[in-house]
């Protein structure tokens, strides 16, 4: 395990504080089951203000799930060999990626001349490849989420980001791998190996699966805030609560359960192909504690803080498992403060580039 950033454990705690330190963990788990997660999953309060980004540029791209967009921006000196795929979470929006509606991370990455790739939608997807398109009992749902900018409605000039996944599949492990590679390739230039790929909540999961099955195109994975031990008891009725009030998702249509599909997203499952693979990996997650900015917003606080400790309940158990296979190629980073938003996202960004621009290109 190549480090730790942030709150260590202490050493020879009273075992009645440990006892009750881990209730109350485990109370905080079960209350981010009972409450509605889509309020928050991947989509919380507490955003820095960016909105749009003028620089960047639309880059659509046919798939079998119809147009898709990516918001594109270049690197600063203009290679096309550094390249890296930022991931939405659980509420992505159908007009503009997260990461450049709730933050202003991609101007930094541009100035370390990374190119930054921000796939548009695919709210409640983990950016997999479903089995089937989402209906219950054969009937789809309505429209997608509406709420404030950071787990907003999906918008698009015709409404298609509304019924994506819903009168078609979702195949979207294939439109990053495949599609949307290809024509970065074709039509900018850009290098199909060695790429970063970094996402938070849902966006965290996926860009370790990612970094897992196609190596040979992503040399570094980040995951903040992920849910990296889906299998975990509670875990798909957990996230089944949450998609379907992000968007009205079914997670039955994207895998069965406990079978070799769902499994094969678990990254607590998948960890030995990370470690054989050697991929360069940032693994965070917040303490649930709110950071400073964060007391403004009250119900951020109530929907984040259990949140984000279920993430980082996974996340350390993620942790575990890697350090018993003998992994040393990962950072790890749980930060004393921060709850399940944008603020807590970008940060960590922030402390990741330096790791991310020397592992890619």
């Amino acid at each position: 395990m190549r480090g730790v950033i942030g709150r260590r454990a202490q050493v020879g705690r009273p075992r009645s504080r440990r006892v009750g330190s881990w209730l109350k963990r485990a109370m905080l788990v079960s209350m981010a089951v009972v409450l509605p997660l889509g309020a928050s999953v991947a989509g919380g309060s507490g955003a820095a203000s960016a909105a749009f980004t003028p620089e960047a540029f639309d880059f659509w791209v046919d798939s079998s799930m119809g147009p898709i967009k990516s918001r594109i921006l270049r690197a600063a000196d203009g290679n096309t060999s550094r390249v890296v795929y930022a991931l939405d979470g659980m509420r992505a929006r159908g007009d503009l990626n997260g990461w450049e509606n709730d933050t202003d991370v991609a101007r930094e990455l541009a100035k370390w001349n990374i190119n930054v790739v921000m796939p548009v939608g695919g709210p409640s997807s983990f950016y997999a490849d479903w089995n089937a398109p989402s209906n219950f009992f054969g009937i789809p749902t309505g429209s997608g989420p509406s709420g404030s900018s950071s787990g907003s409605a999906l918008t698009g000039s015709s409404g298609w980001q509304e019924t994506l996944g819903k009168t078609n599949t979702y195949k979207w492990e294939t439109f990053l791998t495949q599609n949307l590679r290809s024509a970065l390739r074709d039509r900018l230039g850009f290098s199909t190996v060695r790429n970063g790929v970094f996402g938070l909540s849902m966006g965290g999961s996926a860009a370790l699966t990612l970094a897992a099955y196609h190596p040979e195109q992503f040399s570094f994975a980040g995951s903040y805030s992920g849910y990296l031990n889906i299998s975990a008891p509670g875990m798909r009725e957990a996230l089944r609560v949450a998609m379907i009030s992000a968007g009205g998702y079914n997670i039955d249509a994207m895998a069965p359960p406990w079978g070799p599909q769902w499994l094969r997203m678990d990254p607590f499952v998948f960890a030995p192909m990370l470690k054989a693979n050697n991929t360069r990996l940032w693994v965070a997650a917040g303490s649930g504690i709110p950071g400073p900015g964060d007391g403004t917003d009250p119900l951020g606080i109530v929907q984040g803080t259990p949140l984000e400790v279920l993430a980082m309940v996974n996340t350390r158990a993620f942790q575990v498992r890697m350090a018993s296979l003998g992994a040393n190629n990962v950072t790890y980073s749980f930060p004393n403060v921060g709850i399940h938003n944008w603020r807590n996202w970008a940060n960590e960004v922030y402390r990741m580039i330096p790791d991310l621009s020397a592992n890619i290109g």
